[in-house]
């Protein structure tokens, strides 16, 4: 997991304004919170959390408040593209909770005493591993003890676990859609 306490971060904090010329999602990861993670000449700031070689994996712990501002699904793009899989935050902006939901990132709001109970445990110690477990919906990191429940939409959920877009789920249901047209003629 890596670790970025910190809270209200918006959506140009993850990725600039400056850097979404590009319509094709791939290649915004490495812009990936581009101002907090280089200097103005684009020399590495070691002491941001994903610069530092001991935080790595799919899983980003983020403070409260995360994808904040505006509606950018290029928020979404840069996170997927750099890697995260699942971003855990005890709240997220509604817009961007559903702009990960629909690029494959699972979103998991915790309670903020859970968030820091897991910021305590990625500190004590950073290759602390997290289980996540969609189909239960549960978060588990068992070397701190921690077990916890989180809410995603059904639909959503079966779309992730199947790997499906909105296109790909009505593709999936093409006989259904067929079977009921007919019943319609």
């Amino acid at each position: 997991m890596v670790p970025l306490t910190v809270e209200n971060v918006d959506t140009d904090q993850i990725i600039p304004a400056r850097f979404l010329k590009a319509t094709d999602r791939k290649g915004f990861g490495e812009n990936l919170f581009r101002d907090w993670r280089f200097t103005t000449d684009g020399q590495t700031k070691e002491d941001f959390p994903l610069n530092q070689g001991q935080y790595k994996g799919a899983i980003l712990v983020a403070g409260n408040n995360f994808g904040c501002g505006s509606s950018r699904e290029h928020a979404a793009w840069a996170l997927a593209d750099y890697g995260f899989k699942v971003v855990i935050s005890s709240f997220f902006a509604d817009i961007f909770k559903g702009n990960a939901l629909n690029n494959g990132i699972l979103p998991i709001q915790v309670s903020p005493e859970d968030l820091q109970r897991i910021f305590a445990a990625i500190e004590q110690d950073t290759s602390v591993e997290a289980i996540v477990d969609l189909e239960n919906q549960k978060l588990l990191i068992d070397a701190a003890g921690i077990a916890v429940s989180f809410e995603i939409n059904d639909y959503k959920k079966m779309c992730m676990i199947n790997g499906y877009d909105d296109i790909d789920y009505l593709i999936s249901q093409k006989e259904a859609i067929e079977a009921f047209e007919q019943k319609r003629a």
